[in-house]
């Protein structure tokens, strides 16, 4: 297994892609710890029912002092830390910019890009001496300009932007800092978003597939595989990249 006796903290893991994260690392020999502040308790059943090892703790990671409880948390029931998912995001309205208040804006801010940096630092004096991976959740919507949604591309905007900038300094102890882009993914959260949108008014399916390269849609499972690649000895040369996954639809 790819990921046997290491552990994954993984942010924003009560449902959806990071609740398929942690099933996919548990799957791979990781024990899994979910931090988030919904309940993660489903999550934690579907990974131990399956054999694997997983803590779930509440944390909320615009809070450094609930991100280092979180970190200390992990350490205390598995004994290390390998891999961080930088997961946890705020879920948006898609809606006319000048209906975006400077409320909205800074929080979008502090939990997409403050929260990434916050775990970053929770984490990094237990993988200062063995090395590790560190793995940010972006968002293809930074290529593909959609329109109502300045605050969130502009939070995913600076957590590519964070990636490189920790790649560099991480680098000298051996942890490797990446980020997948992901497009429009049919999960929970991804649905609420479609459905909750202020325009356009169609399904984002019917709008987006037929400018995809690949012309299905897209489920958290999806993006296990690239996940484990970057979380693994796969990727042991891999840093400050930026994976996109979204069936090529910001090619054009």
């Amino acid at each position: 297994m790819r990921l046997e006796g290491k552990v994954a903290v993984i942010t924003g893991a009560a449902r959806g892609l990071g609740a398929a994260f942690a099933a996919g690392f548990a799957r791979e020999g990781a024990g899994v710890v979910i931090g988030d502040i919904a309940d993660g308790a489903k999550t934690v059943a579907a990974v131990e029912a399956s054999g694997g090892r997983a803590l779930y703790v509440r944390a909320d990671v615009t809070e450094q002092d609930q991100c280092n409880a979180l970190a200390r948390a992990a350490v205390d029931r598995f004994g290390a830390i390998d891999i961080l998912v930088n997961n946890a995001g705020t879920l948006v309205t898609i809606k006319p910019f000048m209906e975006v208040t400077s409320e909205e804006w800074i929080q979008v801010m502090k939990t997409n890009a403050l929260g990434p940096f916050h775990c970053i630092k929770a984490v990094f004096p237990y993988m200062r001496d063995r090395g590790g991976k560190i793995i940010n959740i972006a968002s293809a919507t930074i290529f593909e300009g959609v329109a109502g949604l300045p605050q969130y591309i502009a939070s995913k905007g600076a957590v590519v932007a964070l990636t490189r900038g920790m790649a560099r300094e991480l680098g000298d102890y051996n942890i490797n800092v990446n980020a997948i882009a992901p497009g429009f993914t049919h999960s929970e959260g991804g649905d609420e978003f479609d459905w909750n949108k202020k325009f356009p008014p169609e399904p984002l399916d019917e709008i987006q597939l037929p400018l995809r390269c690949i012309k299905r849609p897209a489920y958290p499972e999806d993006l296990v595989g690239t996940a484990l690649y970057l979380a693994s000895d796969d990727s042991r040369l891999v840093t400050g990249q930026l994976i996109v996954h979204d069936g090529g639809l910001s090619l054009h």
